[in-house]
């Protein structure tokens, strides 16, 4: 009798343990989503089901009215162009300068003082930050005029016209991923430079004795032996990236061609229910890839040890 009692209770305590997690998970992850696409599926206000819009002799999707706007919409196709041109400009030049500037500052004596002031965009709010950056790019009217923000003065300074950063395409998209730059940068370098310094450094200085240069000794020592915390920086950059809201909203608003995803689907939030959660499901679906890759490359690293 004691025998078939301990393994009752061996399956139904740890149940007992994961039911405060769960319970969370359900009610702060899995009841949003699952009402989120079942709004997504309503008219574009949220109060009717979606074949109520539908025109005759119009395209329509039925009860998918909503994810039709997320997919042609001109102001979506805008979001996402620029969103995909944001994962391919700014992720890459994160890492690459993260990484740069750990290699590098591994080797000064005030490494710690570069690292810091590097670091120091990542404590300022994405809001703050976004605020700061506007001022750079002010413009007064007039090229000769005095000019509020620090870039604008400069130009004018060495006697060239002022430029419009945020209103001009497609620089105004550039100089918004330089602020994702600035902010993201220490994050990626820290991480890095924590998988440099636990390189073994007998590996390296045998790679030297045999005559390798620093160039080779960083392609093919160090870069496959830091490769896998690389993975983990640009999958976190890649969901970043996808989501990235404050930048736009703050600094252009989605005008002038910077419209990204999560602010199309904030502006639409509170006139169109329907579209905005729409639009949240496509986000979502975007980002299950990349996590997919992240688990099974976590699932790897287990098997290795």
């Amino acid at each position: 009798m004691a025998a078939p009692r301990i393994m009752q209770q061996g399956r139904v305590v740890p149940w007992l343990y994961l039911l405060p997690t769960l319970l969370i998970i359900g009610v702060f992850v899995l009841f949003p989503t699952v009402n989120t696409i079942t709004l997504s599926l309503t008219d574009r206000t949220g109060t009717r089901p979606a074949e109520v819009e539908c025109i005759p002799d119009q395209a329509c999707w039925g009860r998918f009215e909503n994810y039709r706007y997320a997919l042609t919409d001109p102001a979506m196709l805008t979001a996402l162009r620029n969103n995909a041109l944001w994962l391919l400009l700014m992720v890459p030049a994160t890492i690459a300068i993260g990484l740069l500037i750990a290699v590098l500052a591994d080797r000064v004596k005030y490494e710690s003082v570069v690292k810091s002031i590097i670091f120091m965009p990542m404590a300022i709010s994405f809001v703050g930050a976004s605020v700061i950056w506007r001022f750079m790019y002010a413009i007064e009217a007039g090229s000769q005029a005095d000019q509020l923000g620090l870039l604008n003065a400069i130009l004018v300074g060495i006697g060239l016209k002022p430029v419009a950063w945020l209103s001009t395409q497609p620089i105004n998209n550039l100089a918004l991923m330089m602020v994702g730059v600035w902010l993201w940068a220490g994050f990626c370098m820290t991480i890095l430079s924590a998988a440099l310094k636990g390189l073994p450094t007998e590996v390296l200085e045998a790679a030297r004795v045999d005559g390798a240069t620093e160039w080779q000794v960083f392609w093919r020592v160090m870069w496959p032996m830091i490769l896998p915390t690389v993975t983990v920086v640009l999958t976190t950059m890649l969901i970043i990236v996808l989501k990235i809201f404050d930048i736009v909203f703050v600094m252009t608003g989605g005008n002038f061609g910077t419209e990204v995803i999560a602010n199309r689907m904030f502006q639409l939030i509170v006139t169109h229910v329907g579209r905005s959660t729409a639009i949240a499901v496509l986000l979502l679906v975007l980002t299950i890839p990349v996590m997919i890759v992240n688990v099974r490359r976590f699932r790897e690293q287990e098997a290795t040890r």
